[in-house]
């Protein structure tokens, strides 16, 4: 039997971008929250720049049965411990352009979301003045409208400069990158000292992970986080209207109900709509909020695409952040693929480069070998130059997650992913691995080559809509059909565009907490 615990106003699922942020506006509110994490409790000083290290920041333990070509995708980019996913990604944080909200208004095509731009811009102001994000919104010439940035922009270092250089020379632009990480001290967190090891986790707090901002401020309102935690099911009140709580169990299976008032799972995308398929009861024979049965569905992630060379210059590959110093949108027009695919493409420039990731690149090298190996990795040390060109996915209800047959220690189905990368999105890859390449070219390289498709950014399985009948939730984060149960991050993304997701996820996040804040007793009766 389940331990029965002592009641909340709100249990949050998840300790990542949009988790630690609704549970630091909820608590700020005057609500008494309970943020469960799957994994383990971490401190800013268990955070090294060492990259053995930053594997343990990575999933912990299983949760996707993959099924489809480029199902794999989907057990990266999960996290493990507070912080979740957010603790190592690396903060470039583009806003969504207008026409993402309005592709089937504006074309025809995909899907729209329930609100325009404009709803969510003040969001986006709001958050980047709390994380202090840095960037020039006069040269990011796409950007929508919105507040300039609080800080400077990031380092340029000769990798960006000599890339740019292929850029102006194909007639291209490119602007400082904007990114959530701190170019000079900023409301007590400390400068970035441009060491490129964004993927450890960033010790000193410039980049802004969870543990830098949202954690602290909800355990100083009075939230309080519970580690090892594994929710496995949404609890329902009879009439199958309410959330009444979750069930979680410990590592070692002891099971725990924590009763709330409201519920809001920001777990991994998959894991969320994992949980609410596993929730399935008498009232909801195919899972919690899925009246519609597109609970699961639309599944996305970024086609991207590594572009990598070799300079005679010294490129000082080493400075900077992981994720890039220099940004390019000119290819975002949305039917202007040469392809004839419709949707957006974006290059971010000058990848910060580490030992262990020449290793990586060379595993799109399979013609060097043994001792050529070695002068390889000499050689792209000090001269090798890097970006990756994001594109966007198209919305597909075919691309889906499922319960698996497979089962977790506990007796629960895994999520199984059955996703294959959309024909729009493999045509916006190819076009994008030609044009990286002419590039590199173009900026003087003496070599140029690009990776296989991958993706980034995993979004959909609980969109939101205007529509119950097609939507899992509303355009406050509110399912439909439980109105005080929220999910948050990028899962509910009705469309991908080709701009990362974690600020948009984070902007989300704070519409959804002050909607819940200024409406509680609405949802709390």
């Amino acid at each position: 039997m389940a331990k029965v615990l002592e009641p909340v106003d709100t249990v949050v699922v998840g300790t990542g971008a949009a988790g630690s942020l609704m549970a630091a506006v909820l608590a700020e509110g005057g609500k008494s929250v309970v943020v469960l994490e799957r994994g383990k409790a971490r401190k800013m000083e268990d955070l090294y720049s060492s990259q053995i290290w930053a594997r343990r920041l990575k999933w912990g333990s299983p949760h996707v049965a993959d099924a489809g070509p480029d199902s794999i995708w989907f057990n990266f980019n999960a996290g493990h411990g507070y912080g979740g996913a957010a603790i190592h990604h690396y903060a470039v944080w583009p806003r969504y352009h207008e026409d993402d909200f309005e592709e089937n208004s504006r074309y025809g095509r995909s899907l729209d979301w329930p609100f325009s731009y404009d709803e969510l811009r003040p969001y986006y102001d709001q958050v980047q003045e709390e994380v202090g994000m840095a960037g020039d919104a006069e040269k990011e010439i796409w950007r929508p409208p919105g507040d300039p940035y609080p800080l400077p922009p990031v380092l340029v270092s000769n990798h960006g400069q000599v890339l740019a250089r292929g850029f102006e020379a194909m007639d291209m632009h490119t602007a400082p990158i904007p990114m959530a990480i701190l170019t000079r001290p900023y409301k007590g967190r400390p400068a970035c000292i441009w060491d490129g090891w964004c993927d450890a986790g960033c010790p000193i707090g410039a980049l802004a992970n969870p543990l830098a901002i949202y954690l602290p401020r909800a355990q100083k309102a009075g939230a309080r986080l519970q580690p090892n935690a594994h929710v496995t099911r949404v609890m329902m009140d009879k009439s199958g209207k309410k959330a009444t709580g979750v069930e979680y169990y410990t590592p070692e299976g002891e099971a725990f109900i924590q009763p709330a008032k409201a519920v809001v799972l920001c777990a991994f995308t998959v894991e969320n709509s994992r949980i609410l398929l596993n929730s399935a009861d008498s009232n909801h024979p195919n899972g919690v909020g899925n009246s519609s049965e597109t609970l699961g569905r639309y599944l996305m992630a970024h086609p991207a695409i590594g572009v990598t060379g070799l300079f005679d210059e010294d490129m000082q590959n080493y400075l900077g952040a992981t994720g890039g110093q220099l940004l390019s949108q000119d290819m975002f027009d949305k039917k202007g693929d040469p392809n004839g695919a419709f949707g957006s493409r974006q290059w971010e420039i000058g990848l910060a480069l580490k030992p262990n990731d020449m290793l990586g690149i060379g595993m799109t090298r399979p013609d060097i070998f043994g001792a050529k190996l070695e002068a390889f990795m000499q050689d792209g040390a000090r001269h090798m130059g890097s970006m990756v060109g994001v594109c966007e996915d198209e919305p597909l209800i075919t691309n889906r997650i499922e319960l698996s047959s497979q089962k977790d220690a506990f007796g629960f189905p895994l999520a199984k992913v059955v996703y294959e990368m959309s024909a729009e999105g493999r045509k916006l890859w190819q076009t994008a691995a030609k044009e990286g390449v002419d590039i590199f070219k173009a900026a003087g390289a003496r070599e140029a080559w690009h990776g296989p498709p991958g993706g980034q950014h995993i979004m959909g399985g609980t969109i939101m809509g205007k529509d119950p009948a097609s939507s899992v939730l509303n355009g406050h984060g509110q399912a439909h059909d439980v109105d005080n149960l929220f999910v948050g991050g990028p899962g509910v993304f009705p469309t991908s565009s080709s701009i990362n997701s974690t600020f948009t996820a984070k902007a989300m996040a704070m519409k959804s907490a002050r909607y819940m804040v200024d409406n509680w007793s609405a949802l709390s009766g």
